[in-house]
């Protein structure tokens, strides 16, 4: 037994050296914490984004008065909803919460972070901080200026046609996507990204692109992410309540691709920001020329046929014959904008809904309960 304990010891503290000097002590963490939360938020430093003098949204006259339908209500609770919320008119309809979530409870945004980034580069265009989508990347970031990388601007990163060498897989322990989760060396591991194919030609999903775009914000504006967030787009919607931004360490960067902490009423703001392009009351927060190519299909491949579905770090779709445009996350998190209902729909939770073909199930099924009960010729 003795003999047994030396050795164990010896292989344990072995491992943890071999770790520590590749870089790769995050393992131990992605193990025990197994695959991402929605409640990750205390297993890693945050930031706050502050808000300023929060306003309720309206609820209409007939705040849940009506009921989901019966195969809604299934599908949100198979999947483990913790909020639903539909918004009509600038007036909230309908929500309903689950497992202890309020309407003030913090949950991860996953991917839905991409389009908060996505606004806050059309934001720094109207500023003059970035020159524009064309502007190579290398200029705001001058570790990246590498001669693979030159060509590289921030219109493909913006449209996912980067062309980088970035596996976008989230069940490897080993994966790019796991070390940007789990990992601090998250600046690191961006510059050592290299273009391998073409950028501009083909739409290729990879979270790097979106933290790369976030170095560029800091740079530009020479403030981080959180902070420019609160003051360009938090505080100007008058969000109700602070939001958290996860972050590789303390004092370190924002994982930008991911991870911004809210609500689903606080969410729906970012939805109502694009869906009257780009205007809160009256004031052009995000530019409104921006806005209109964000939710225009990126004129790129996606496989063999035209890119239909992505814009400027926003999803399109037309679903039983309205378009709709919808930031996405990776558990189920939804901000879904169908314009000519005047709706939004925000959806939290803890599983996301597929086809066997890796589709979407869930996103129709939202709309569908929109279209029912706000059809409009």
């Amino acid at each position: 037994m003795k003999k047994f304990i030396k050795w164990f010891f010896i292989i344990f503290i072995s491992i943890n050296v071999v770790l520590l000097l590749t870089g790769k002590f995050y393992y131990w963490k992605a193990l025990i914490y197994n695959y991402v939360n929605i409640d990750d938020l205390d297993i890693f430093y945050s930031d706050t984004v502050k808000t300023g003098d929060g306003a309720e949204w309206k609820l209409s006259s007939l705040y849940n008065k009506k009921e989901l339908s019966a195969e809604l209500l299934s599908e949100l609770g198979q999947f483990q909803s913790v909020a639903f919320l539909m918004i009509h008119n600038d007036s909230i309809e309908y929500e309903k919460y689950w497992d202890g979530y309020s309407d003030s409870s913090l949950s991860n945004s996953f991917s839905m972070a991409k389009s908060i980034i996505g606004a806050l580069v059309g934001i720094a265009i109207q500023e003059g901080k970035i020159g524009s989508l064309d502007d190579p990347v290398a200029m705001y970031v001058p570790k990246f200026d590498k001669a693979e990388n030159r060509q590289l601007t921030l219109r493909h990163l913006i449209t996912m046609s980067s062309g980088l060498n970035w596996d976008e897989q989230y069940a490897s322990l080993t994966s790019q996507t796991t070390e940007a989760y789990y990992g601090k060396r998250l600046f690191h591991h961006m510059m050592r990204l290299k273009v391998v194919t073409p950028p501009g030609k083909y739409f290729d999903y990879m979270s790097c692109n979106t933290q790369i775009l976030a170095y560029v914000i800091r740079n530009a504006t020479g403030k981080s992410v959180s902070q420019y967030a609160s003051e360009k787009i938090w505080k100007p919607v008058h969000a109700m309540h602070d939001a958290r931004w996860s972050m590789v360490r303390k004092g370190g960067a924002e994982k930008a691709y991911c991870c911004f902490y809210s609500n689903a009423r606080d969410f729906a703001r970012i939805g109502k920001l694009y869906l009257d392009s780009g205007r809160w009351e009256g004031k052009q927060l995000v530019p409104e020329k921006y806005v209109l190519e964000s939710l225009t299909p990126a004129p790129i491949m996606d496989g063999n046929q035209p890119n239909k579905n992505y814009g400027y770090h926003w999803w399109l779709d037309t679903i039983s014959g309205k378009k709709v445009f919808y930031a996405r996350g990776i558990l189920g998190q939804y901000i879904i904008v169908i314009p000519s209902l005047n709706a939004i729909i925000v959806r939290l939770g803890k599983e996301r809904d597929k086809n066997p073909d890796g589709s979407l199930r869930d996103v129709p099924l939202y709309v569908q309960e929109a279209i029912s009960r706000w059809q409009s010729g």
